[in-house]
C-alpha cells in the first residue's frame, strides 16, 4: 500500500468498504499502487493496468485496455460508445466485490499479459468521427477557421467532434460551436480550456 494513496480511501464516504476490498484485491496481484488524476492506479512496470474510481450509482474498476481482456463472465462495460480502450467493472456493494474476485483478478493478470505483448487497441482515426451538419456548415462558410480546425491535433479534434455531437439540439450545438470557435482559433483544444480554468 502506497501512504500518498491513502487519502483517497480515508476521505472516502460513499463506497469506502468497497473501495478498501478492491484495494486489497489489486494489491493481491502484485501491481504498483500510485496515485494518477487523483485516483489510486495500479501499474506493472510502470505501465497503466487498472484504476479504482467512484461514481453516485456505483464503484468501479476501469481497466485502460480492457477492450483487448478476455471477458468469459461479461463483466466488462464500456462507459459510452465513444470510449475506445477502457472498460469498467461495475460494483454496487462488498458483497459483489467478493462475489466477483476470482473473476477480477482473472481481468488483472490477462491486462498484465497484453501490457507484456506490446497489444494496443487500434483507435479509430480522426476522420472516422461524425461531424455535426452545424459544424460542417461554419467550416464550409469560414475558411480560416476551417484552416484552423485542421490543423489541430487529431485528439483536438476529436474532442471537439464529440462534444459537438453530444448535443440534442441543433440550437445547442451551434452555441457550443460559436462558444469554442476562438479556442480552436488559438489552436486550443477543450482541455486546454479546463487546465487554464484551474489555474486561475
Amino acid at each position: 500500500m502506497n501512504p500518498r494513496v491513502d487519502f483517497f480511501f480515508n476521505k472516502a464516504t460513499r463506497w469506502k468498504k468497497e473501495f478498501e476490498t478492491l484495494r486489497t484485491i489489486i494489491l493481491d496481484c502484485d501491481l504498483k499502487e500510485e496515485l494518477k488524476w487523483g485516483q489510486p492506479c495500479y501499474t506493472y512496470e510502470k505501465k497503466n493496468i487498472c484504476l479504482i474510481h467512484g461514481f453516485n450509482e456505483y464503484c468501479a474498476v476501469l481497466f485502460m485496455k480492457g477492450a483487448l481482456l478476455k471477458d468469459p463472465k461479461g463483466l466488462l462495460i464500456q462507459q459510452t460508445e465513444n470510449v475506445q480502450s477502457a472498460r469498467q467493472v461495475r460494483f454496487t456493494s462488498v458483497a459483489q466485490v467478493v462475489k466477483q474476485k476470482a473473476a477480477l483478478k482473472s481481468l488483472i493478470y490477462n491486462a498484465i499479459k497484453v501490457e507484456e505483448s506490446g497489444e494496443k487497441v487500434v483507435l479509430k482515426k480522426t476522420n472516422e468521427f461524425p461531424m455535426v451538419e452545424e459544424l460542417k456548415k461554419k467550416l464550409d462558410k469560414d475558411q480560416v477557421l476551417k484552416n484552423a480546425f485542421y490543423a489541430l491535433t487529431p485528439g483536438r479534434q476529436r474532442g471537439y467532434l464529440l462534444y459537438f455531437s453530444q448535443a440534442k439540439q441543433s440550437a445547442t450545438r451551434e452555441a457550443r460551436i460559436e462558444k469554442y470557435a476562438p479556442l480552436i482559433m488559438e489552436g486550443k483544444g477543450l482541455q486546454d480550456e479546463e487546465i487554464m480554468k484551474r489555474k486561475k
